[in-house]
């Protein structure tokens, strides 16, 4: 049929559009934004919808001027009198709330609802490592692994093709020849199926290891009961211990973690007096290189200042000095999270040194 003119220059009828199913008056509208250029994101209605719509435009031949008016003016108050959409079905609102529920309770409803978790299922693949991928292709048949590599871009399937064993990528090779009539709803199987393995990952209850988690406790525990805790850990697992020890942070690993460069940054975090008390309890033993290090890494005039008063102190509590030397170390660790500093790692450390 002829395009309907871009302009509605005739009044609408009244009862323009009162024979017309909503079928017919969707086709309508549909119809008139397409002709009128609008991307039309059809491929979001449901198959069904979709194919319903194609079969009701396939009917009609020609809507006068009027009718067209007084469709598209019904459709313009609808659109004004509506305040809010609601996703369509558990599929939509799950994706409406993504970051918003858990991925337990997401995962639990898709299940209940029959629901599928991944829109293009390739769009996970394409962005998988590699080396993850190996694995796999090795797993599955040359067949699948040939649809696969024919699904990604044609540079990443030449790398991964030269990740696998030779007679292992010679099979795939021949059997992407035999991939001529794989249909797509095949593809989108294998698409689905290989999505899920990538992503069956067990779910942990804790989002940090072991190691951090103990490591993090011990940083805020006093020293006594850290050293305690590790001599019993040495004792029953010597490895676990030797790595929650690298994950220990405390005064006494400050020179080894943070850059002198940013010394006068931390101490500007910490007020005078807590940093008073931090040195003037870091004197002796393996505490006092810490002390110097900080000294040595200030102006001479403020460093001066503060040896001045630390000759003045009287003796400190070992409590108070070791809760004034974890807001020196919390105040790292605040700047290290806000980007302002960058710590040491361990192993940059330990070159360093050798």
């Amino acid at each position: 049929m002829g395009a309907p003119p871009a302009r509605i220059e005739a009044p609408a009828r009244q009862g323009g559009a009162a024979h017309l199913t909503r079928a017919q008056k969707a086709a309508i509208i549909v119809r008139f934004l397409l002709n009128e250029g609008a991307e039309v994101p059809l491929t979001d209605l449901p198959e069904g919808l979709q194919a319903r719509l194609t079969t009701q435009m396939g009917s009609m031949r020609y809507v006068d001027r009027g009718t067209l008016a007084a469709v598209v003016a019904e459709f313009a108050r609808e659109l004004e009198g509506m305040g809010l959409t609601f996703p369509r079905g558990v599929a939509g609102a799950i994706s409406a709330l993504d970051g918003r529920i858990s991925a337990q309770t997401a995962a639990r409803l898709r299940k209940e609802a029959g629901v599928r978790q991944y829109g293009d299922p390739w769009e996970l693949v394409r962005r998988t490592e590699l080396a993850s991928l190996v694995p796999v292709i090795e797993g599955e048949s040359a067949e699948v692994a040939a649809v696969i590599l024919s699904k990604l871009e044609v540079a990443r399937a030449a790398e991964l093709l030269g990740l696998l064993p030779g007679p292992v990528a010679r099979r795939i090779t021949y059997a992407i020849s035999q991939t001529g009539s794989v249909s797509p709803e095949a593809v989108d199987r294998i698409g689905l199926a290989l999505a899920a393995q990538l992503q069956d990952v067990p779910e942990t209850a804790f989002a940090e290891g072991a190691v951090a988690r103990v490591g993090a406790i011990l940083n805020y525990s006093a020293a006594a009961i850290r050293d305690e805790v590790l001599e019993g850990l040495e004792e029953t697992d010597q490895d676990f211990a030797a790595l929650v020890r690298r994950a220990i942070f405390t005064f006494v690993h400050l020179p080894e973690r943070i850059k002198p460069t940013d010394v006068p940054r931390v101490l500007r975090e910490v007020d005078q007096a807590t940093l008073v008390t931090a040195l003037a309890g870091a004197q002796a033993d393996d505490l006092a290189p810490v002390a110097e290090f900080l000294l040595a890494n200030m102006s001479k005039r403020m460093a001066d200042a503060l040896r001045e008063e630390i000759a003045e102190r009287d003796r400190v509590r070992p409590r108070d000095a070791e809760a004034a030397q974890t807001e020196v170390v919390n105040a790292v660790r605040r700047l290290e999270a806000a980007g302002d500093i960058a710590l040491i790692r361990r192993d940059e450390a330990g070159a360093e040194n050798d």
